[in-house]
Order: structure tokens, then sequence, then C-alpha cells
């Protein structure tokens, strides 16, 4: 991967949208040698999809909550328990298995703490769990969802 094909990355980060053309324009290079690029680091598996993102108020999931969990077991069988059945809820947006104090952390979109209520239950429903501690952001301060590539690296 070139600096041609990280701008390129980083451009339809920003706006998947984008027209080959558009892309194109921006780099420079002619359409066919982009779209060709494209079509290189979508086989490459660079891009996984292409997605719209969504206003979470204009679709009432605008309640996000961090969950931190603590478990006691730690085999496989319970960590692909565990995995299927937290997958599995769409109030789920990352799972993440954590070092240090807490084992999983998740990022939990609901539309009103009484909707994250009825997820806890659930959650605590499906599977055993030492410890589960629940923090509410107040502001998202920032988001994104592109990843910091660097178009001068070699």
């Amino acid at each position: 991967m070139d600096s041609v094909d990280r701008k390129i990355l980083n451009l339809l980060q920003v706006d998947a949208s984008l027209t080959v053309k558009e892309i194109a324009g921006q780099i420079p290079l002619s359409v066919t040698p982009c779209w060709k690029r494209i079509q290189k680091l979508e086989a490459q598996g660079f891009i996984r999809a292409r997605v719209a993102l969504l206003d979470p108020e204009k679709v009432n999931a605008n309640v996000t909550v961090f969950v931190a969990i603590k478990t006691d077991q730690h085999t496989m069988e319970w960590i692909d328990h565990f995995s299927r059945a937290v997958s599995d809820m769409p109030e789920v947006m990352e799972i993440y298995r954590m070092s240090g104090e807490i084992d999983y952390l998740l990022r939990v979109v609901v539309s009103s703490i009484e909707a994250y209520d009825r997820f806890y239950k659930n959650l605590v429903d499906r599977i055993e769990l030492s410890n589960v501690t629940s923090s509410f952001a107040m502001e998202q301060m920032k988001y994104t969802t592109a990843l910091p590539i660097n178009v001068d690296d070699s």
C-alpha cells in the first residue's frame, strides 16, 4: 500500500459516497486506475464495508452506556458463550476483551434509561457475571469512524 492508496482510504473514511471521479480528482489520478486501486483495496480487505452513519437522535438511539463487566469465568467455553450471547443483542455496538481491572467493556446504545434497564435485565439473564458497572455518557465530545492513516508513511 502506497501513499496514493492511503489517500484513497482517507477520502473514503470521510465520505464513502464519493464517486470514483471525485476521488480521482482529489488524488490526482485518472478514473480507471483509481477504480482499480479501490477494487484492490476492497479485495485485500482494507475496506471492510461502506455504510451510512445515522443520526442517533433521529432514530431514537441517543443514550450511550459503557458497560464494564467482570467475571470469574475464563474458560474458552464461557468466553464463546458470552460472545454469542452479547453479540446477539442489537443494543451492543462494540465488545472488547480487556486487560486490567475489568474483563469486558461494551458500548451499548439505547433510547432511554428504561430501555437500558431492560437491556441490563436481559444481559444478566443470559449469562452469569460477577460484576456489571454501567457508566452513562453525558456528552459526546468527539466521535469519528475514521482510523488514523498517515498518507506520508512509506
